[in-house]
C-alpha cells in the first residue's frame, strides 16, 4: 500500500538506539539490545484487597518468590553489611508484595483469576516498575500524587501499601484514564476506590492547581518507551508523523517534573521515572529541573542517593553502574525487566 511507511518505526527506533545507546552503554549495549528485542519478564503484584494466602502459596509452589521481602533477607545472609538490611527496612513500602521467577527462569504467570468478590488476585507488570513506588517509600497518612497515573499499575501499587492518607491519580489522556478506572474496578473494593481522586488534567499545570500540598509525588513521565518502540508498530513514537512529539519529550518531561516538585510540601519527596535508557530523558531532565527550581522558584532540591537499591535488588534486576544520578535497570536475557530509570528528589 502506498500509505505504508517505507521504514517501519520499530526499525527507526532500533537504528536510533544503536547509534545513541552504543555510545552510552558501550560493551553492555549488545546484551541490552538482545533483551529489548526478546520477550519481557513480568512480576505478579499481589492484590492485598483479595484473600492472598492461597495465591502466594500457589506462586511459591511454582518457585516464584516475593522479591521485595526477599531482598533484605538475602542482603543480611550474604553479609553485605548491616547497612543493606537497614536500607531494606527503611525503603520497602509496607505491604507491597511482588512475585518473580528466578534469574534465567522464563516461566510465564497464568492470567489472574477473580476471587469471590470478583476482584483479581494479582496484577502482571514489569517488576522494575515497582522500584519507583518502593523508592517513594510512602508513610502512614501521607498525601500522595501520581501525576501521570495511567494505565494504573503504579497507582495500584501505591494503594497496596494501605497507608496513603489521600491518593490523587491524574493523567492527561481521557482514554488512558478509562484504563486506570478499569484497573481500579478490577482490583480495588468500592469503598477504597472512592477515596482515590482521579482527574484528567494536563500534569504540567498541577503546580498552579494544587501547589505545595503533597508529601510524596510520583512523576512517571511519557517517554520513548524503548521496549515498546523496538517491538510494536502500533502507537509507536518513532512513527514519522510523531517526530516533533518525540523531539519535544525532554521538554515535556521537564515541565511535568517541575509541576511535581511544585506540588510537594517543603520536606516532601518526588520520584521521577521513565522506561527509557536515554540520558536526555533521565539524568539531564533531573539536572535541569534542579537548576530551574533553584534559579526560577528559589526552591532548593536535594537528589537522594538510591545506590542501596542496587545492592538490595541485584539478584532480581540488572542495574547500570554508571548512572550519574538515580538508578537504571537494564534489560538482560536472564532478568528481562526494564528499562526503568528512577531518581528521588527532596524539596528542602
Amino acid at each position: 500500500a502506498t500509505t505504508a511507511p517505507r521504514i517501519p518505526p520499530t526499525r527507526l527506533a532500533l537504528h536510533h538506539f544503536d547509534v545513541n545507546y552504543s555510545l552510552q552503554l558501550k560493551d553492555l549495549w549488545p546484551s541490552v539490545r538482545a533483551g529489548l528485542l526478546c520477550e519481557q519478564k513480568y512480576g505478579a503484584l499481589i492484590n492485598n484487597f483479595s484473600p492472598v494466602d492461597h495465591v502466594t502459596h500457589e506462586l511459591e509452589l511454582l518457585n516464584a518468590t516475593d522479591f521485595v521481602s526477599e531482598a533484605p533477607k538475602k542482603a543480611q545472609r550474604s553479609q553485605r553489611g548491616a547497612a543493606a538490611e537497614e536500607a531494606g527496612r527503611e525503603e520497602s513500602s509496607p505491604n507491597i508484595k511482588c512475585y518473580t521467577f528466578p534469574r534465567g527462569d522464563i516461566t510465564r504467570f497464568r492470567p489472574a483469576r477473580p476471587d469471590t468478590l470478583g476482584l483479581l488476585n494479582y496484577y502482571l507488570m514489569d517488576a522494575a516498575s515497582l522500584l519507583p513506588v518502593l523508592a517513594l517509600n510512602v508513610q502512614p497518612d501521607e498525601f500522595v500524587l501520581d501525576l501521570c497515573a495511567a494505565p494504573g499499575g503504579k497507582t495500584l501499587a501505591l494503594l497496596q501499601t494501605g497507608v496513603c492518607g489521600h491518593l490523587a491519580a491524574n493523567d492527561v489522556s481521557v482514554s488512558r484514564t478509562k484504563r486506570l478506572y478499569q484497573i481500579l474496578h478490577s482490583y480495588v473494593p468500592k469503598e477504597i476506590r472512592e477515596t482515590v481522586s482521579v482527574t484528567s488534567c494536563d500534569g504540567r499545570d498541577w503546580g498552579q492547581l494544587e501547589g505545595g500540598t503533597f508529601h510524596k509525588v510520583l512523576v512517571d513521565v511519557p517517554c520513548t518507551t524503548d521496549r515498546h518502540s523496538v517491538t510494536e508498530q502500533e502507537n509507536n513514537i518513532f512513527h514519522k508523523r510523531r517526530t516533533k512529539e518525540r523531539q519535544m519529550l525532554p521538554m515535556l518531561q521537564l515541565q511535568l517534573l517541575m509541576a511535581g516538585i511544585l506540588a510537594t510540601k517543603p520536606g516532601g519527596e518526588v520520584v521521577y521515572s521513565t522506561c527509557s535508557l536515554s540520558p536526555l530523558q533521565n539524568e539531564y531532565v533531573i539536572e535541569r529541573a534542579v537548576e530551574i527550581a533553584e534559579t526560577q522558584f528559589n526552591v532548593s532540591i536535594h537528589v537522594e542517593d538510591l545506590s542501596h537499591f542496587r545492592t538490595l535488588f541485584q539478584d532480581t534486576f540488572s542495574f547500570f553502574s554508571d548512572c550519574r544520578l538515580g538508578e537504571l535497570v537494564l534489560p538482560h536475557l536472564t532478568a528481562n525487566f526494564g528499562p526503568m530509570y528512577f531518581c528521588k528528589l527532596r524539596r528542602m
